[in-house]
């Protein structure tokens, strides 16, 4: 049997890697780095993170969380991968990222029957069994060939990433640690503005010089990642209720709630990197350093990552897939990750997941399968392939996705009778789908 062809060895090609070869399948997973990078990568290494380094929380009080439940059951090498490489977050999931990648790159390294083919793909076979996982970050060949194929010229966003500082640059005295509501302890560095100080760093991001758009380019920014600056220039108020809300923060020196906070989180288990949440941009690059040194604590900050603006790549899955992932009528062929309109990471290897589950089941000759809508994992199918938006736009995991329940529910108890009826019913469809 040939093996089954996986084109991008980022969070989702792995995870179908995993899956299909702990079923006993054979796999060619295919990885353009080191031969050929895109803007926003850099290490030779499978599975790298370039935005944040959160996975987000693990509480089944929330979408996330119950979406992480459901990947454990399924042995999801992804989320396996990150609760042993985790770093203090408060209630949510962080990695080192380096940490990591590497794990991932040893662990599919070491599998007799998954080969690692180091070679930029640029055409996509007619007949071999492939799942498509290029991410975000498709290159403009390979992006081509998927607008041919699929008929569809509408195939990119632009999203951004935030910048990371040195700890040794901070002034910590300047901040204080705690997590909102006091939830997970004290795992994020806060730094208080007064009014007059978030005044002047919002008109500071309103003045400064941003990166151009080429003229042929239409803009599409995720909403759930927006630009700092973006916030900023839909009013003066908008930071203050978005990524520098003080909701659930009490500064200890003061015993009252700040006007704004910028939070930092920490990157890698040593401590010695710090990201800014929520500071994704495409301001210039000196001007990011200028605009965010003004942030108290920060005004001697030593950037090690700049923030950048970058093309995402997705398909129009309403249109184009059925809900087995596969591409309609080209059924050797299934997308995987953010390529189908999930945004997150863990979205994009659940994707990943079922794909890599569904290739080998047809392979084998049996029926493709689907997670319930009322699972997190079928939720997020189910919007991808019925999603009535237009034009379509990523989405990640949220209880807005679930099915309703019969009952009149709400808040906190909702939440936790949608997370418990979700697992419920991906038990019993793993039960189904092993018979």
């Amino acid at each position: 049997m040939e093996p089954i062809v996986v084109i991008g060895a980022g969070l989702a090609g792995c995870e179908a890697a995993w899956q299909i070869a702990k079923r006993g399948g054979s796999v060619a997973l295919f990885e353009m780095k080191p031969h050929a990078y895109s803007p926003a990568h850099h290490s030779p290494y499978l599975a790298e993170i370039v935005c944040s380094n959160s996975f987000k929380s693990e509480s089944l009080m929330n979408g996330p969380g119950v979406l992480k439940e459901e990947m454990s059951r399924l042995d999801s090498l992804i989320l396996r991968t990150a609760r042993e490489t985790r770093v203090p977050a408060g209630d949510s999931l962080a990695v080192d990222r380096e940490a990591f990648s590497q794990q991932v790159t040893r662990t599919l390294e070491g599998l007799r029957n998954v080969e690692i083919v180091r070679k930029e793909v640029v055409t996509l076979s007619r007949e071999e069994m492939t799942i498509l996982a290029t991410g975000p970050l498709t290159s403009e060949t390979l992006s081509r060939e998927i607008q041919r194929l699929t008929e569809d010229h509408r195939l990119f966003f632009y999203d951004a990433i935030s910048p990371i500082v040195t700890s040794d640059s901070i002034d910590f005295e300047r901040g204080f640690r705690a997590s909102r509501y006091q939830k997970g302890g004290k795992d994020y560095i806060n730094f208080p503005m007064d009014e007059e100080t978030y005044d002047r760093f919002v008109d500071a991001l309103n003045r400064a010089e941003k990166v151009s758009f080429r003229d042929f380019e239409r803009r599409y920014f995720f909403e759930g990642c927006l630009p700092v600056e973006e916030l900023a220039a839909r009013g003066k108020d908008t930071l203050a209720f978005g990524p520098l809300k003080p909701v659930g923060l009490i500064d200890p020196r003061t015993g009252t709630r700040p006007f704004a906070v910028v939070q930092l989180r920490q990157e890698d288990r040593f401590e010695t990197l710090y990201n800014l949440v929520g500071f994704q941009t495409r301001l210039k690059h000196e001007e990011q350093k200028r605009v965010f040194r003004m942030i108290p604590g920060l005004q001697k900050a030593e950037f090690v990552r700049l923030g950048s603006i970058h093309r995402n790549t997705f398909i129009d899955s309403p249109r184009l897939l059925k809900e087995s992932l596969q591409l309609k009528g080209h059924a050797h062929l299934f997308f995987a990750g953010q390529m189908t309109g999930v945004e997150g990471y863990l979205e994009s290897a659940a994707m990943g997941l079922l794909a890599g589950i569904n290739v080998l089941r047809v392979v084998r000759g049996m029926d493709p399968v689907v997670p319930p809508p009322a699972t997190a994992i079928g939720a997020l199918v189910h919007y991808i392939t019925h999603s009535q938006a237009s034009p379509f736009q990523p989405m990640n995991i949220n209880f807005g996705l679930f099915p309703p329940l019969a009952g009149k529910a709400r808040g906190r108890e909702k939440r936790g009778l949608l997370a418990k009826r979700a697992l419920k019913e991906m038990e019993k469809w793993i039960k189904e789908m092993e018979m």
